[in-house]
């Protein structure tokens, strides 16, 4: 490959998942159904929280936006990565690297801290009831996301502008699927370590502080349930939270054996297993655990389904 420096560097080269030319074909058949269920699931989500009147709660309110993080960080990795099973050399552009990378670290930055603001509405829910339309206002979960979103737009842009005004060495070859931070880090030659610190400590930061309100959101929810008398008032409380319990568990142990380890211990063929596992495979699967497992959430499904099956008719 030709040396480059920054200011000719025009395009990075994606080496996709696997140089396996016997398996391009049935990886890009899987991964197309993936994202097609993905996309299908989410969307769902999102429309069934915004048209149905039932769903207009607190609750539903942080679940349409889970839906929208994960379509949207879906979206930004998956078209992308079914193009490079279809050609021999799958380039992109330097500046569509820069905003895909900053768009990947706004949209997951965001659920992580989607998921805490979904514990501690699920706490409120159970260990204050009666106080619950006034402490979950529409005011304050909407300020809440305001926050958040304007925070993991921070997030990206720091340590997106660092990388892409570093010099990178002269080679443009990316050993992922997408244009993930790590390695593109690999191939700076200045400020290298500097801004493996800052992505260490953002990933650090990040995972444990929204880990802290789920594991303290979820400890006084047991303490509650502990405390109650009636059998049928903790299996409500436990179907409640199962939900999110299983996705937020799914969700932060991949994210923290992606990102909250050593240098030394990281391979970038083990990391892109978990990538493709947090990128692809839970955006698909959140929207089925919700609609799986919560009962409002079918019933808006029946409903939607046979208003549009009786305009139709």
């Amino acid at each position: 490959m030709e040396k480059q420096n920054l200011t000719v560097m025009k395009e990075f080269i994606l080496m996709g998942i696997t140089q396996r030319p016997e398996l391009q074909s049935p990886l890009f058949g899987l991964f197309f159904i993936i994202y097609t269920v993905s996309v299908v699931g989410n969307l769902g989500m999102i429309i069934l929280t915004t048209v149905d009147s039932r769903l207009q709660t607190p609750m539903y309110f942080f679940l349409k936006h889970l839906a929208l993080t994960d379509l949207g960080y879906s979206t930004t990795i998956g078209p992308k990565m079914l193009v490079s099973f279809a050609v021999e050399e799958n380039t992109i552009s330097y500046y569509l690297c820069a905003m895909q990378g900053a768009f990947y670290i706004m949209f997951i930055v965001s659920e992580l801290f989607i998921l805490s603001a979904m514990s501690y509405d699920r706490y409120v829910a159970i260990c204050n009831p009666l106080l619950y339309p006034v402490i979950m206002s529409q005011r304050l979960c909407q300020v809440m996301m305001a926050i958040l979103y304007l925070y993991s737009t921070l997030v990206s842009l720091s340590i997106n502008i660092n990388i892409f005004t570093s010099s990178f060495c002269g080679y443009n070859i990316v050993n992922h699927f997408y244009c993930d931070c790590l390695p593109l880090v690999s191939l700076l030659c200045s400020n290298k370590h500097e801004i493996e610190l800052m992505i260490l400590i953002f990933s650090v930061l990040n995972l444990i502080s929204s880990l802290l309100m789920i594991v303290v959101s979820y400890l006084l929810i047991l303490a509650a349930i502990v405390r109650m008398n009636s059998a049928a008032g903790r299996h409500k409380a436990f179907s409640t939270c199962g939900s999110h319990l299983t996705v937020a568990t799914v969700f932060y142990g991949t994210m923290i054996f992606m990102y909250v380890q050593p240098e030394s211990s990281h391979s970038f063929d083990t990391d892109k297993v978990a990538a493709i596992f947090y990128t692809l495979i839970i955006p698909m699967l959140n929207p089925l655990i919700y609609s799986l497992r919560n009962r409002d959430v079918k019933y808006a499904f029946h409903r939607l389904w046979k208003t549009l099956c009786s305009t139709f008719s």
